[in-house]
């Protein structure tokens, strides 16, 4: 549940009034405007500076407590009022009178605005313009967003911690890794990183555990038994539970002995990593970025193609913007993307060759005038004999 003071992480605003209708759990500018968790749907809304929340009687107390909102109404009063002209009435008529109220005639509203709900509005007169980014001010962190995010890192970090432990206390027997008498499996690597997370503070969904060749589909969650000497991709990304931002960090693991061509495919996605980090700055442009990684796999002999399978090589972007979503602004691949002083971008170069194996290395950082600033921190060792 996120509950934080008023302005620990607010950016000030001067754009059109917003609206929003949406819970926090899956709207991220819910929970950057209010910065209160509600699992419901409710009107939220801007006026002239100020950040006004429609809530009902269950969420309005805590609300006015702890939120964010400059002003909490109380939901109950407006629908009352809205009924009393039509009894079916409902979210629309009710952003209708508040409009009329605060003398609004138009709202900004983001591309994932509810559709019926913006017909509604729009056959009550008022004006609705979809923007790309409803809150642009997100993609620039505060020092308190980066102090949230570095959390989110040590929670990755731990939850990767707890698989690397798992594999050194794994034993190889024919081939495949024994852990306490049975097989170490995807499943139960994933279970120990999620159990490490929320024990950290933090939720984790969607980890991945990929060994072998399952590793070679970037988003693919593994499952099944873990074979020895081959790559391992741990992919963490947990939310933290005190702020709704996220970590996201990822290190490739072996456990027995790796061959020449796994050693050569790690140390240049590493490579890659660094080259990339290196060039990381505040007016660079992400498709710079991502190019030098792609230079660095050719230097090293690592070819990218599609084939009837799929592809092979590198064949994802560089990195993404990291906050209260995983995948947010800005971007580093091969879209023009001209990076911004403050926003926190992850770095995670790979490679992947059915047969050979997947490798990814992920960290994240905060976009300076110079050096980024680390927001991860876990060591590079993978080979676990």
């Amino acid at each position: 549940m996120v509950s934080q003071t008023k302005h620990n992480f607010i950016v000030a605003r001067t754009a059109p009034s917003p609206l929003l209708y949406a819970d926090t759990a899956r709207s991220a500018d819910m929970l950057y405007f209010g910065r209160f968790s509600v699992p419901d749907p409710f009107i939220a809304f801007g006026v002239r500076g100020k950040k006004i929340a429609v809530l009902n009687a269950l969420e309005f107390g805590r609300a006015q407590k702890s939120s964010g909102f400059d002003t909490v109404l109380p939901l109950e009063p407006w629908l009352e009022k809205a009924r009393a002209k039509s009894p079916k009435a409902g979210a629309a008529e009710v952003i209708g009178l508040l409009a009329k109220h605060y003398k609004l005639s138009a709202f900004e509203v983001a591309s994932d605005f509810p559709l019926a709900l913006a017909d509604k509005l729009r056959a009550l007169g008022l004006k609705l313009t979809p923007v790309p980014a409803l809150f642009p001010e997100r993609e620039i962190k505060t020092a308190a967003e980066a102090a949230a995010l570095r959390e989110g890192n040590r929670c990755s970090a731990t939850g990767i911690a707890a698989a690397e432990q798992f594999l050194r206390r794994s034993k190889i027997k024919a081939g495949q890794l024994m852990l306490d008498g049975k097989p170490l499996t995807s499943e139960r690597l994933k279970t120990a990183i999620e159990i490490a997370c929320l024990e950290a503070g933090a939720l984790s969904i969607d980890t991945i555990a990929a060994g072998g060749d399952q590793a070679c589909d970037p988003h693919e969650r593994g499952h099944g038994p873990l074979r020895a000497h081959e790559l391992i991709v741990v992919d963490v990304f947990p939310r933290v539970t005190s702020t709704g931002y996220h970590g996201d960090m990822t290190r490739t693991f072996l456990k027995g002995r790796a061959s020449e061509k796994q050693q050569h495919l790690v140390a240049a996605v590493r490579t890659a990593q660094l080259a990339a980090l290196d060039a990381v700055r505040a007016g660079v442009n992400g498709r710079h970025v991502h190019q030098q990684c792609l230079n660095t796999f050719e230097r090293h002999g690592f070819e990218t193609k599609r084939t009837p399978k799929g592809s092979v090589g590198f064949f994802h972007g560089t990195g993404h913007g990291l906050g209260l979503e995983v995948h947010e602004a800005p971007r580093m691949s091969s879209v023009d993307y001209i990076l911004k002083k403050g926003s926190v971008v992850t770095v995670e170069p790979g490679l992947y060759y059915p047969g050979l194996g997947g490798c990814r290395i992920e960290d994240v950082v905060q976009v300076t005038d110079g050096k980024p600033k680390m927001l991860s921190s876990y060591h590079y060792d993978w080979e676990i004999r």
